[in-house]
């Protein structure tokens, strides 16, 4: 019935409103003479703290205003401390410390197990840190907390979620460089702190390549122990009988380990100079400009937060309002004074704007720091900038939760408990003329790193312009080196004696050396999350390197042509040159054509391997690799294993071997990719020596 009520009250309102619109302008006051009443103090609740027997220290809030619990271990570890030539262990040991289960549970029935309940329990180490955390409702407590004391004390790190992951890293890797925005931001810390440093080396392939399950088992035993360990526990609960209920849960944990090193140095010097990240796929131009910053404790760092406001933190900022809203040439730009509780952050310019814009759009962030240097900033500048840092401290402490965690880092990083409090106080006593000093004293102009990622050919000045060094960044992902089973007089040998019987099964070594081109029809299902995709497929080859591919997917067709060193792709975007990547993935298809392949013995440039087991390593000078598993009752090959496009291992299993113009080939395979099936190929016909020419493959769509 309320509905009935609300509705002609709502009309009433309205036909008001058009009455008042018809009589004239309405007088209302201005958003700058409305008053508010001030915030009121901030109340900061006081946890409950104490020391398991085993040395885990642990705090305690209680809030009873929802039947939820909530809670989690900060442990001192991170990706500082990764070995040098395994880069990605620390990652890896966080994910899989819950992906990898425990020995009684796999992780993928810990995770049917949890949703069912609406609960959750993560992992995760990042840079200085590593993290369990939980939550659940306040009924499933006593379940939740013994999943999370498993999986804390006693994770199984099972070898199936150990390539999953490191297949995800893979990928990752492979997909670095798609974002010019994301490249601009990479680099530039890393040219900050250091390529070869803790805080600035990046993960590649190699390092992927050595990690061993052993190695999280290693990593996660040196740093998981009781004294490392700080735990927080938040929400509706007795905080006497929570301490009694962790003693009998985590008590009797009594692993040790010496005590954790402190976390390396930054020893970064100044890197001045302009540094280009090219690349031309791209038709704005994305920067980043600074240099390093310093630590939340250090005195200077309220005044130069401040300063980072009024230079480039809002609507009002002198960067936005000058380089976006009067010259329009930047699409978004912003500034900020970054700091980190035991380690320098950065002070970064960052943005994007149009690539014909890009020098001016430089020079014009220079001249702004000049000046910013060289006055004071007006009383309205400063009040505006206070006044949004210091409104915004209130969310520190929106939810008592917060301020756990917070009160948990002051103590992770050895800071005062009223730290925050002590920050706001000074937050209020910046002056106009600490701005000035700070701007003066950490605003170095010849200092400065400029990194910006784009098209260069479509800027409408060069960079050299700047009359600054220019240094260009070397985007290459490194290939993982590949290496190949040792091989003498004997294994090469019975390699080729193998071959030479897959060879005889297949119809013949003189049959398949007569193959000049080779042609399929069939269809694919490729696997996606919840469903199999169809796909129609066309494959094209003409000997010695001509690969043509034709698909038909649900939603629009593409075709990718390659003789070897150039090509093209066809795609609903249009047609487009082919990218080394895509042109590595289609050497690769071609090395693996069957007909080439298995005649690899009368190719100089090839080498071929016994290796074992009824399997030969097929390797060729320029890098490609696959290992062969014969059926050796029967000659065929079964199984071919090779690294995939996003480097993580492939495998094509082959069945339903046919007759066609005398030899024999699979009419069926399955792909695996990273452990999970990718795709299925069913082959329609295949078309032998059918007169394929060069004009014919490589004509376009």
């Amino acid at each position: 019935m309320k509905s009935l009520i609300v509705l002609p009250l709502l009309f009433s309102s309205l036909a008001m409103a058009q009455t008042e619109v018809h009589r004239g302008p309405v007088n209302l006051p201005s958003y700058k003479e409305l008053k508010y009443a001030p915030l009121p103090p901030l109340q900061v609740p006081k946890p409950v703290e104490f020391t398991l027997s085993n040395g885990i220290k642990v705090f305690l809030l209680e809030d009873h205003e929802l039947p939820l619990v909530s809670g989690g271990v900060l442990i001192r570890t991170g990706n500082l401390f990764d070995p040098a030539d395994k880069h990605g262990v620390a990652q890896l040991t966080g994910e899989i410390l819950r992906s990898g289960g425990t020995k009684a549970k796999t992780g993928d029935q810990i995770d049917e197990e949890l949703e069912n309940m609406a609960a959750s329990v993560e992992s995760q180490i990042g840079e200085g840190s590593g993290s369990v955390s939980f939550n659940c409702l306040k009924e499933n407590t006593d379940h939740v907390l013994q999943v999370f004391k498993d999986l804390l004390t006693a994770p199984e790190f099972r070898e199936d979620k150990v390539d999953l992951s490191k297949t995800q890293l893979r990928s990752e890797i492979s997909r670095r460089n798609d974002d010019a925005g994301g490249i601009a931001e990479r680099e530039f810390a890393n040219i900050l702190y250091g390529r070869n440093t803790p805080y600035g080396w990046q993960i590649e392939y190699a390092d992927v390549d050595a990690i061993h399950r052993q190695d999280l088992v290693d990593f996660y035993h040196r740093y998981y122990f009781p004294a490392n360990i700080i735990l927080e526990v938040y929400g509706d609960f007795s905080a006497n009988d929570m301490k009694a209920k962790l003693e009998q849960l985590l008590g009797d944990w009594k692993y040790t380990q010496p005590p954790v090193p402190a976390f390396p140095k930054v020893e970064a010097k100044p890197a001045p100079g302009v540094f280009l990240a090219a690349k031309t796929d791209v038709t704005q131009t994305f920067f980043n400009i600074g240099e390093l910053g310093g630590e939340y404790r250090d005195k200077d760092y309220p005044a130069l937060e401040v300063a980072a406001q009024i230079l480039g933190g809002g609507f009002s900022s002198r960067l936005l309002r000058r380089i976006r809203t009067e010259l329009g040439w930047a699409y978004n730009i912003g500034s900020s004074w970054d700091a980190n509780y035991d380690h320098p952050g950065v002070f970064r310019i960052s943005g994007s704007t149009q690539s014909v814009h890009t020098v001016d759009t430089l020079k014009t962030i220079r001249e702004e720091l000049e000046k910013f240097r060289s006055t004071e900033v007006t009383d309205e500048e400063l009040k505006t900038a206070k006044d949004t840092v210091l409104n915004g401290f209130v969310f520190h402490f929106d939810r008592p939760s917060k301020t756990l965690n917070r009160l948990v880092l002051y103590e992770y990083f050895g800071y005062p408990r009223d730290f925050l409090f002590q920050y706001q106080k000074a937050i209020e006593a910046v002056t106009k003329a600490d701005i000035l000093r700070v701007a003066q004293k950490y605003f170095k102009l010849s200092d400065l790193t400029y990194v910006a990622a784009g098209n260069p050919k479509d800027f409408g000045t060069p960079l050299t312009a700047l009359g600054m060094p220019i240094h260009n960044i070397d985007l290459t992902i490194p290939e993982p080196k590949q290496e190949a089973a040792k091989a003498d007089p004997a294994s090469l040998q019975k390699g080729k004696e193998l071959l030479q019987r897959v060879q005889q099964a297949l119809g013949g070594a003189d049959k398949l050396a007569a193959v000049k081109d080779l042609i399929y029809h069939g269809e694919a299902g490729i696997e996606t999350p919840g469903a199999t995709m169809k796909v129609k497929q066309t494959n094209s080859y003409l000997a010695p390197s001509s690969l043509r591919q034709d698909i038909e997917l649900p939603f629009a067709k593409q075709s990718v042509y390659s003789d070897g060193t150039t090509g093209w792709l066809s795609t609903p975007q249009g047609m487009m040159g082919m990218t080394p990547a895509v042109q590595k993935q289609v050497h690769g298809e071609v090395f693996r054509q069957i007909p080439p392949l298995v005649m690899s013995d009368r190719d100089p440039d090839r080498t071929v391997n016994y290796v074992g087991e009824g399997t030969i390593e097929i390797t060729s000078k320029d890098g490609e690799s696959v290992r062969m598993e014969v059926d050796e009752k029967t000659g065929f090959p079964s199984k071919i294993i090779y690294q995939g496009s996003q480097q993580a291992p492939a495998e094509q299993s082959y069945s339903d071997w046919r007759e066609v113009n005398g030899i024999r080939l699979p009419f069926q395979w399955i792909i695996m990719q990273g452990g999970k099936k990718f795709a299925s190929v069913t082959v329609a016909d295949y078309k032998v020596n059918s007169g394929l020419t060069k004009e014919e493959i490589s004509k376009k769509p």
